[in-house]
């Protein structure tokens, strides 16, 4: 057997390979750069390998053999797309790690007919002068958080619940009908809650529980981005007690703003306390400020149609009487990602003439998708939107198709099971709230759970799965129905 140093000279050179045919035809399809170091970085892997002492003689020559496989291989790595599809199978509606909500077909529609062509996007087609690109999706909240939203029976046309007698006639401080409500789009809920923060507290003070001071993905911090924004932060109460009282003693001539932020992440139980919404609009009348309300996930569908009883809608809080409020697009209004501040139409107006505005402001695909997600609200089609049917599916709908999935199953080596499960809302919203749901619990004999797991995720599309005690999971609520075959011929691939 050969010394390690001794295999070097039988591996080719760079010149000799590019002379190959079956290198040459793909210098035709990819180009001579990409190909050329496609070699070159297989060349020095199978250098790497033998001073590793991973290849004697015989292995190289295998490895030789298959070189032009390998090239191959290499040309697809380098000139691939890095973000891919993939199938998710954890059950989590919208996993941020995963892109959390995708977009309804309509959605891609309009992005497709908006982006190969021209559009009006500042463009006023009647009066032939230039337009604003906020008023394609301004007029869409205008009807959804208005009054002419509400219906007459139990829910209204944005899937929320008409109001009761005390909220029409202003009982208990809530306006007896809703404010005329403006809407902006910036490209994230953090710049949306920074540019509401500068325009409306930038070198005053803005009071906040700090049973509120959160911190969600990415580290976004609220007292960091209060920091950014130019106000100063006035905690009150404690962590997991606050009082109005609390409010109300810490207001003084530096007073800009009163902030609410809603826990949408985390809950804090046991002994706590916390003021009611109703009383932060009565005391925010009473000493002439602004309130303002960071709901993070921000839905316009009413959740407890489907038994979530915890999340609070965006119309919720306008009824209520919030001057101000900043949602997230693409989590439970399962749009694209953006950012939305919806409000009273003179503060709304103040922050669109803030510079930072610009800075944050967003393309006309997040507008072209943003506005089809909202015209599906608007005509009431909540299962045109993937993120509102998925939450919607029953068990049992999700039981009949994992039957129908582990029937086709026929291999010894798998075991395939279904077991009771939870899915999860995910993206930070409704914490505690779960999905009664149906599983796939799935072993393979000689492949661990987490090897099972890495080996789903090498196959085109990945399937993303959950791991817990042994088992590999697999919720199909989060699969779309077209994926079921897909996720079968996988499962046949991984099965012999």
């Amino acid at each position: 057997m050969k010394a390690h140093a001794d295999l070097y000279p039988e591996l080719p050179g760079i010149d000799e390979l590019l002379r190959e045919p079956e290198v040459a035809a793909l210098i035709a399809h990819e180009g001579q750069a990409a190909t050329t170091d496609a070699c070159r970085a297989v060349l020095a892997r199978l250098r790497d390998e033998i001073a590793a002492g991973h290849l004697d003689s015989d292995k190289l020559r295998i490895a030789i053999a298959g070189i032009h496989d390998a090239i191959r291989n290499e040309l697809g790595r380098a000139l691939g797309y890095s973000l891919l599809p993939v199938i998710n199978a954890t059950g989590v509606i919208l996993h941020t790690n995963l892109g959390r909500a995708p977009l309804a077909a309509s959605a891609m529609d309009h992005i497709r007919e908006t982006a190969e062509a021209y559009s009006n996007l500042e463009f006023n087609l009647d009066s032939g002068e230039r337009g604003k690109r906020d008023v394609h999706v301004d007029r869409l909240f205008r009807k959804l958080l208005s009054q002419e939203s509400v219906g007459t029976g139990s829910t209204g046309r944005a899937g929320v619940r008409a109001p009761t007698r005390s909220e029409e006639t202003g009982a208990t401080g809530v306006p007896a009908r809703l404010p005329l409500v403006s809407t902006i789009v910036v490209n994230n809920n953090a710049a949306a809650v920074l540019l509401a923060l500068n325009t409306l507290a930038e070198g005053g003070e803005v009071i906040v529980s700090r049973g509120e001071l959160v911190e969600i993905g990415g580290s976004f911090r609220i007292p960091d981005v209060m920091a950014k924004s130019g106000a100063t932060l006035h905690e009150v109460g404690t962590t997991n007690r606050t009082r109005i009282a609390d409010y109300e003693r810490a207001v003084n001539e530096r007073t800009k703003l009163l902030l609410r932020v809603h826990r949408s992440n985390f809950e804090i139980t046991g002994f706590t306390e916390q003021p009611d919404l109703s009383e932060l609009v009565a005391l925010a009348a009473k000493h002439k400020l602004p309130l303002m309300e960071d709901l993070g996930s921000g839905a316009l569908f009413d959740l407890r149609t489907i038994g979530i009883n915890s999340e609070p809608s965006v119309l919720d809080s306008v009824r209520c009487g919030v001057h101000v409020v900043t949602y997230s697009g693409d989590k439970l209004l399962g749009g694209p990602q953006a950012g939305l501040i919806s409000g009273r139409e003179d503060l709304v107006q103040k922050m669109r003439s803030n510079s930072l505005f610009r800075a944050f402001r967003v393309d006309k695909l997040t507008y072209a998708a943003l506005e089809a997600t909202l015209l599906a609200y608007i005509k009431r089609d909540h299962n045109g939107v993937p993120a509102l049917r998925m939450m919607q599916l029953s068990k049992s709908e999700i039981t009949k198709r994992a039957e129908t999935l582990i029937s086709q199953i026929n291999s010894a080596k798998i075991v395939a099971d279904l077991i009771d499960g939870e899915s999860l809302i995910g993206g930070g919203s409704a914490p505690s709230a779960v999905l009664p749901t149906t599983l796939i619990a799935l072993t393979r004999t000689s492949l661990s759970a987490n090897e099972l797991a890495t080996r789903l995720r090498t196959f085109n599309p990945p399937v993303i799965a959950r791991v817990e005690e042994g088992r590999i999971l697999l919720d199909l609520r989060t699969v779309f129905p077209a994926q079921d075959e897909v996720l079968r011929q996988i499962l046949a691939q991984i099965a012999p």
